[in-house]
Protein backbone atom coordinates (compact mmCIF):
# COMPACT_ATOMS: atom_id res chain seq x y z
CA UNK A 1 0.00 0.00 0.00
CA UNK A 2 2.86 2.30 1.03
CA UNK A 3 6.54 2.18 1.39
CA UNK A 4 7.11 0.56 4.52
CA UNK A 5 10.08 2.50 5.82
CA UNK A 6 8.09 5.39 6.32
CA UNK A 7 7.85 5.80 10.24
CA UNK A 8 8.74 3.74 13.09
CA UNK A 9 5.57 1.23 12.46
CA UNK A 10 6.59 1.07 8.53
CA UNK A 11 10.56 0.23 10.15
CA UNK A 12 8.63 -2.56 12.69
CA UNK A 13 6.97 -4.00 9.47
CA UNK A 14 10.34 -4.57 8.05
CA UNK A 15 12.37 -6.12 10.62
CA UNK A 16 9.56 -8.29 12.22
CA UNK A 17 9.06 -9.28 8.41
CA UNK A 18 5.26 -8.86 9.32
CA UNK A 19 3.86 -8.71 5.94
CA UNK A 20 5.45 -12.21 4.97
CA UNK A 21 3.53 -13.71 8.06
CA UNK A 22 0.17 -12.78 6.33
CA UNK A 23 -1.13 -15.09 3.55
CA UNK A 24 -4.03 -12.07 2.34
CA UNK A 25 -3.72 -8.49 2.28
CA UNK A 26 -0.43 -6.78 3.62
CA UNK A 27 -0.13 -5.36 7.27
CA UNK A 28 -0.86 -1.75 6.04
CA UNK A 29 -4.13 -3.30 4.28
CA UNK A 30 -5.33 -4.60 7.18
CA UNK A 31 -4.65 -1.76 9.96
CA UNK A 32 -6.89 0.59 7.38
CA UNK A 33 -9.68 -1.81 6.66
CA UNK A 34 -9.82 -2.24 11.05
CA UNK A 35 -9.68 0.99 11.41
CA UNK A 36 -12.10 1.73 8.24
CA UNK A 37 -14.25 -1.03 8.99
CA UNK A 38 -14.32 -2.49 5.75
CA UNK A 39 -15.56 -5.78 4.33
CA UNK A 40 -16.35 -8.00 7.35
CA UNK A 41 -14.39 -5.90 9.96
CA UNK A 42 -15.54 -3.86 12.82
CA UNK A 43 -14.39 -0.67 12.95
CA UNK A 44 -11.84 -0.20 16.17
CA UNK A 45 -10.13 2.81 17.30
CA UNK A 46 -6.53 3.90 17.17
CA UNK A 47 -5.71 1.65 20.76
CA UNK A 48 -7.42 -1.55 20.15
CA UNK A 49 -5.73 -1.23 16.81
CA UNK A 50 -2.38 -0.21 18.51
CA UNK A 51 -2.72 -3.17 20.48
CA UNK A 52 -3.83 -5.85 17.93
CA UNK A 53 -0.16 -4.98 15.83
CA UNK A 54 1.84 -5.08 19.26
CA UNK A 55 0.39 -8.43 19.51
CA UNK A 56 1.82 -9.22 16.06
CA UNK A 57 5.16 -8.00 16.97
CA UNK A 58 5.14 -10.46 19.79
CA UNK A 59 3.96 -13.10 18.20
CA UNK A 60 6.66 -13.46 15.29
CA UNK A 61 9.38 -12.56 17.97
CA UNK A 62 7.80 -15.68 19.69
CA UNK A 63 7.69 -17.47 16.11
CA UNK A 64 11.41 -16.65 15.69
CA UNK A 65 12.50 -18.28 18.93
CA UNK A 66 9.95 -21.70 18.52
CA UNK A 67 7.92 -20.44 21.15
CA UNK A 68 4.60 -21.02 21.44
CA UNK A 69 2.21 -18.41 19.69
CA UNK A 70 -1.50 -19.81 20.96
CA UNK A 71 -3.35 -16.69 21.59
CA UNK A 72 -4.12 -17.77 24.70
CA UNK A 73 -0.64 -17.52 25.21
CA UNK A 74 0.59 -14.41 23.45
CA UNK A 75 -3.13 -12.33 25.36
CA UNK A 76 -1.62 -13.07 28.74
CA UNK A 77 2.18 -11.87 28.03
CA UNK A 78 1.19 -9.53 26.37
CA UNK A 79 -1.06 -8.08 29.25
CA UNK A 80 1.62 -8.89 31.64
CA UNK A 81 4.57 -7.28 29.75
CA UNK A 82 2.46 -3.81 29.40
CA UNK A 83 1.75 -3.86 33.32
CA UNK A 84 4.50 -3.04 36.01
CA UNK A 85 3.44 -6.07 37.95
CA UNK A 86 5.57 -8.52 39.34
CA UNK A 87 4.25 -10.98 36.55
CA UNK A 88 6.07 -8.41 33.98
CA UNK A 89 9.46 -9.49 35.28
CA UNK A 90 8.59 -13.42 35.32
CA UNK A 91 7.52 -13.30 31.72
CA UNK A 92 11.17 -11.18 30.79
CA UNK A 93 12.94 -13.78 32.96
CA UNK A 94 11.03 -16.49 30.80
CA UNK A 95 11.71 -15.01 27.74
CA UNK A 96 15.39 -14.48 28.47
CA UNK A 97 15.58 -18.25 29.23
CA UNK A 98 14.05 -19.03 26.00
CA UNK A 99 15.94 -16.21 23.36
CA UNK A 100 13.56 -13.49 23.40
CA UNK A 101 14.45 -10.81 24.54
CA UNK A 102 11.82 -9.07 25.85
CA UNK A 103 12.78 -5.73 26.72
CA UNK A 104 13.73 -4.87 23.13
CA UNK A 105 9.81 -6.00 22.23
CA UNK A 106 9.06 -4.11 24.93
CA UNK A 107 10.54 -1.06 23.85
CA UNK A 108 9.79 -1.66 19.83
CA UNK A 109 6.07 -1.60 20.72
CA UNK A 110 4.28 1.27 19.73
CA UNK A 111 1.67 3.98 21.18
CA UNK A 112 -1.43 4.78 19.54
CA UNK A 113 -0.18 7.74 18.71
CA UNK A 114 2.45 6.62 16.23
CA UNK A 115 -0.45 4.19 15.57
CA UNK A 116 -2.76 7.26 14.45
CA UNK A 117 0.18 9.13 12.43
CA UNK A 118 1.00 6.41 10.37
CA UNK A 119 -2.53 5.93 9.41
CA UNK A 120 -3.18 9.40 8.57
CA UNK A 121 0.09 10.60 7.38
CA UNK A 122 1.90 7.83 5.82
CA UNK A 123 -1.32 6.12 4.47
CA UNK A 124 -3.36 8.72 4.02
CA UNK A 125 -6.14 6.86 5.65
CA UNK A 126 -9.46 8.73 6.22
CA UNK A 127 -12.76 8.36 8.13
CA UNK A 128 -15.68 10.12 7.82
CA UNK A 129 -16.35 13.33 9.68
CA UNK A 130 -19.28 11.73 12.00
CA UNK A 131 -17.17 8.81 12.89
CA UNK A 132 -14.13 11.19 13.85
CA UNK A 133 -16.40 13.02 15.67
CA UNK A 134 -17.36 10.34 18.17
CA UNK A 135 -13.92 8.31 18.09
CA UNK A 136 -12.73 9.71 21.44
CA UNK A 137 -15.83 8.53 23.21
CA UNK A 138 -15.80 4.78 21.71
CA UNK A 139 -12.18 4.66 22.68
CA UNK A 140 -12.64 5.45 26.13
CA UNK A 141 -15.27 3.24 26.93
CA UNK A 142 -13.25 0.24 24.99
CA UNK A 143 -10.17 1.11 27.38
CA UNK A 144 -12.48 1.31 30.26
CA UNK A 145 -13.77 -2.07 29.32
CA UNK A 146 -10.48 -3.60 28.47
CA UNK A 147 -9.45 -2.46 31.95
CA UNK A 148 -12.17 -4.26 33.61
CA UNK A 149 -11.33 -7.20 31.87
CA UNK A 150 -7.89 -7.33 32.92
CA UNK A 151 -9.16 -6.60 36.73
CA UNK A 152 -11.33 -9.84 36.22
CA UNK A 153 -8.73 -11.79 34.51
CA UNK A 154 -6.41 -10.98 37.64
CA UNK A 155 -9.03 -12.10 40.46
CA UNK A 156 -9.67 -15.05 38.29
CA UNK A 157 -6.28 -16.15 38.52
CA UNK A 158 -6.11 -15.49 42.21
CA UNK A 159 -9.37 -17.76 42.20
CA UNK A 160 -7.53 -20.13 41.00
CA UNK A 161 -4.70 -20.38 42.97
CA UNK A 162 -6.98 -20.61 45.85
CA UNK A 163 -8.50 -23.27 44.50
CA UNK A 164 -11.77 -21.55 44.37
CA UNK A 165 -11.97 -22.33 40.24
CA UNK A 166 -10.44 -25.35 38.51
CA UNK A 167 -7.50 -24.26 37.16
CA UNK A 168 -7.18 -26.43 33.95
CA UNK A 169 -10.71 -24.66 32.37
CA UNK A 170 -10.27 -22.51 29.83
CA UNK A 171 -12.16 -19.40 30.64
CA UNK A 172 -12.66 -16.01 28.81
CA UNK A 173 -13.89 -13.13 30.23
CA UNK A 174 -16.23 -11.05 28.63
CA UNK A 175 -17.19 -7.48 30.06
CA UNK A 176 -20.44 -5.51 28.13
CA UNK A 177 -21.09 -2.25 29.35
CA UNK A 178 -24.75 -1.74 30.31
CA UNK A 179 -26.81 1.89 30.60
CA UNK A 180 -29.56 1.74 33.87
CA UNK A 181 -32.43 4.53 34.22
CA UNK A 182 -31.66 6.59 37.45
CA UNK A 183 -35.79 5.98 37.42
CA UNK A 184 -36.57 2.27 37.40
CA UNK A 185 -34.75 -0.84 37.26
CA UNK A 186 -34.49 -0.90 33.24
CA UNK A 187 -31.10 -1.72 31.75
CA UNK A 188 -30.10 -1.94 28.11
CA UNK A 189 -26.21 -2.61 26.43
CA UNK A 190 -24.90 0.63 25.48
CA UNK A 191 -24.73 0.07 21.43
CA UNK A 192 -28.96 -0.23 21.92
CA UNK A 193 -28.79 2.86 23.62
CA UNK A 194 -27.05 4.87 21.16
CA UNK A 195 -28.80 3.21 18.37
CA UNK A 196 -32.28 4.87 19.81
CA UNK A 197 -31.08 7.27 21.59
CA UNK A 198 -32.91 7.10 24.73
CA UNK A 199 -32.21 3.91 27.50
CA UNK A 200 -35.53 3.92 29.34
CA UNK A 201 -38.89 4.08 27.11
CA UNK A 202 -40.70 5.16 30.02
CA UNK A 203 -38.20 8.05 32.10
CA UNK A 204 -36.88 9.50 28.46
CA UNK A 205 -37.53 13.11 27.66
CA UNK A 206 -39.22 13.69 24.55
CA UNK A 207 -41.03 16.28 22.51
CA UNK A 208 -44.73 17.42 22.97
CA UNK A 209 -45.62 16.06 20.09
CA UNK A 210 -43.79 12.86 20.19
CA UNK A 211 -44.97 11.93 23.52
CA UNK A 212 -48.65 12.15 22.03
CA UNK A 213 -47.16 9.65 19.79
CA UNK A 214 -45.84 8.00 22.90
CA UNK A 215 -49.44 8.14 24.40
CA UNK A 216 -50.96 6.60 21.04
CA UNK A 217 -48.77 3.20 20.40
CA UNK A 218 -49.34 2.56 24.29
CA UNK A 219 -52.79 2.30 23.92
CA UNK A 220 -52.70 -1.26 25.23
CA UNK A 221 -50.66 -4.09 26.90
CA UNK A 222 -49.30 -5.41 23.14
CA UNK A 223 -48.65 -2.14 21.70
CA UNK A 224 -46.85 -0.70 24.66
CA UNK A 225 -44.24 -4.24 24.61
CA UNK A 226 -43.76 -3.46 20.83
CA UNK A 227 -43.16 -0.09 20.96
CA UNK A 228 -40.34 -0.43 23.77
CA UNK A 229 -38.30 -2.80 21.76
CA UNK A 230 -38.10 -1.64 18.76
CA UNK A 231 -34.69 -2.45 18.32
CA UNK A 232 -34.12 -5.54 18.97
CA UNK A 233 -31.08 -6.78 20.36
CA UNK A 234 -29.75 -10.12 22.57
CA UNK A 235 -29.27 -8.76 26.14
CA UNK A 236 -27.24 -10.96 28.11
CA UNK A 237 -25.53 -10.86 31.04
CA UNK A 238 -22.56 -8.07 31.60
CA UNK A 239 -21.38 -6.25 33.97
CA UNK A 240 -22.74 -2.57 34.57
CA UNK A 241 -20.25 -0.21 34.29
Amino acid sequence: MTNTACCKVGLLVDEYDLDSSEATDDIDDQLVSRWLGTGRQSAVGYRTLTEWFNKRLLRQAYERAGRTTINARIDGDYEALTDDGIEKMEVLDELAAEGVDGEAVLDDMISWSTMRNHLKECLGASKEQQQADTDWERESIEIARERSTAKVKEALKSFKSKGRIEDEQDIEVDVRIQLCCSECPSRVPLDVALNRNYVCPDHRSVAPEEAERSVELMGNANDSFHWSTSVHHRQEPSFGL
